[in-house]
């Protein structure tokens, strides 16, 4: 009898402009940021969902194609935090709450129904590593948006359908894993 395989879990704070992948077959993308710079990961690790080039936060990275689709899975919850462009209203949240209709691969699509609130204060984040922009070109507000399905740039094309273009996005929780006091490029091996 074989001996079950062993995988291996890692969470990690992706930060501002890197890939959510390890290594780059694209000459196109020859001079991007990839999130090997920041561990000896094991061959055929993986991310679990991805975060656009622009988007920081958390990921979940193994080596488990099983575990990757069930946290994919609308089982499991995903909480983003986004700064966006203006003060934004309590009409705008229950547009969010109640779906909004964006575009996924030129098809109209009906977000389903989530969880969203602004936030009563600004997060304890870390600094960016590029400056969002200055106050004296109006107010911005952070929103709490919790998803159970991930398309593509959801997050913020939600909030531009509503009318507050998102500034800065961060996954804060996947599930029952927390962002916490992490650091961006920080890496912590985990059980899933």
């Amino acid at each position: 009898m074989e001996k079950s395989k062993i995988h291996q879990h890692f969470l990690i704070y992706k930060p501002f402009g890197y890939l959510s992948q390890f290594t780059n077959n694209d000459i196109s993308k020859h001079k991007k940021k990839l999130l090997g710079e920041f561990h000896n990961f094991p061959e055929k690790i993986m991310a679990i969902g991805r975060l656009d080039e622009q988007s920081e936060g958390l990921l979940l990275l193994t080596t488990n194609g099983n575990m990757s689709e069930l946290i994919r899975s609308k089982k499991y919850e995903k909480e983003y935090f986004a700064q966006v462009d203006g003060d934004i209203t309590p009409q705008a949240i229950e547009q969010l709450q109640n779906g909004v209709e964006i575009g996924i691969h030129s098809q109209k699509y009906i977000t389903n129904k989530c969880k969203a609130f602004k936030l009563d204060t600004n997060p304890n984040l870390p600094i960016r590593s590029k400056k969002i922009r200055d106050e004296r070109h109006g107010p911005t507000s952070w929103v709490s948006i919790t998803l159970t399905e991930g398309k593509f740039r959801q997050v913020r094309k939600m909030t531009a359908a509503v009318g507050y273009p998102t500034l800065r996005l961060v996954r804060v929780r996947i599930g029952n894993f927390h962002l916490k006091n992490m650091q961006p490029g920080e890496v912590i091996e985990t059980f899933l």
